[in-house]
């Protein structure tokens, strides 16, 4: 099968910093779905590993998560799908990845494909989607299916325009909160608005005091998605008393827990990928998480962050993917698709 690889950081700009190789189609066993891959979409998580390569691998690394494809082939313990499915994942971070013709995922990880979409918009969607609800709705005490509960608290999305940013809005607005996002150009904050945002706070400027402009002195829940050592004093001082706090970005140094015990609030991280990566006893709930965007999708509760799609899947578009996204600057999420 054709598959698009690298064996070092190279410049995205440089043509061999991904290029299509052949290797043998994998085969199913146990909970594995073998899929034909339709789509797949560029995350700054696959900057980030391509990025982070250390000196030159002996065999090219396939990286890519988010697909939408049709279930080929099936392992011996499959149960929730089968063959000629549609199905949408975000896959492991300890398996080879999406950027190739075919692949294999754990059926627990995977959730049947919105039938309302088209390719590219379904594969916009599915790591950005379990990031904010695992974000909002395990990590963090909000309940999704009580609106009414949420009524009158408050959340902080910081950068509300990114992948996550852009599906947290708009489930945490699902859930009755009251959604404060940040942004900082026109085109970011009017997409924040249009995604779920009750209101818009500039990330470049002090957030304690966009925030208090706006008349709350606290937040009752920091979603944090956006250099968390910049922003950690702020979020100390706006986090309510026993507040909770949730961060994907991870640190490059130290953040001062003891600052948080005098509001009792909590910390914590999210990372997509733990369950699958240390194979959890709840890993299943990603597929069912995966079950329950596809009924908000379909039911046009949920919109597609999709801003880009490029075709076909091939080593110049994933070039051109990641280069948009190493700018630091991307709207929604872009998508390789071969339809």
């Amino acid at each position: 099968m054709r598959a698009i690889g690298f064996t070092q950081n190279l410049p995205i700009e440089n043509e061999k910093s991904f290029f299509e190789f052949f290797t043998p189609k994998p085969t199913p066993t146990g909970h594995d779905l073998l899929v034909k891959v339709q789509a797949t979409s560029v995350n700054p998580v696959d900057t980030g590993v391509r990025r982070g390569t250390k000196g030159v691998l002996t065999t090219p690394k396939v990286i890519g998560w988010d697909a939408y494809g049709i279930v080929d082939a099936v392992g011996d313990a499959v149960s929730l799908f089968q063959p000629g499915d549609r199905v949408f994942y975000a896959g492991s971070f300890k398996r080879a990845g999406t950027d190739s013709e075919y692949h294999l995922v754990d059926e627990r990880i995977g959730g049947h494909a919105p039938t309302t979409l088209n390719p590219a918009e379904i594969a916009a969607m599915p790591l950005t989607s379990l990031t904010a609800w695992e974000a909002l709705f395990e990590q963090m005490p909000i309940a999704f299916d009580h609106p009414h509960d949420n009524a009158g608290k408050t959340v902080l999305i910081i950068n509300g325009a990114g992948g996550v940013g852009s599906t947290a809005t708009q489930l945490a607005h699902l859930a009755g909160l009251t959604v404060i996002a940040t942004a900082s150009r026109p085109e970011t904050i009017a997409w924040t608005k249009a995604h779920g945002a009750d209101a818009v706070v500039n990330h470049r400027k002090n957030l304690v005091e966009e925030v208090h402009a706006l008349g709350y002195n606290t937040v009752d829940y920091i979603l944090e998605l956006s250099n968390l050592n910049q922003h950690w004093a702020e979020i100390v001082t706006l986090i309510a008393p026993s507040g909770h706090i949730v961060s994907i970005t991870g640190n490059d140094q130290p953040i001062d827990l003891r600052a948080l015990k005098q509001k009792r609030a909590t910390f914590a991280w999210e990372w997509m990928y733990t369950k699958s990566y240390f194979e959890t006893a709840d890993m299943i709930s990603q597929h069912e998480t995966l079950e329950r965007i596809r009924q908000l999708l379909d039911d046009k509760q949920l919109k597609s962050t999709l801003t880009k799609t490029l075709t076909p899947i091939n080593a110049a578009n994933l070039r051109a993917a990641h280069a948009l996204v190493e700018t630091n600057r991307m709207i929604g999420k872009v998508v390789l698709t071969n339809n």
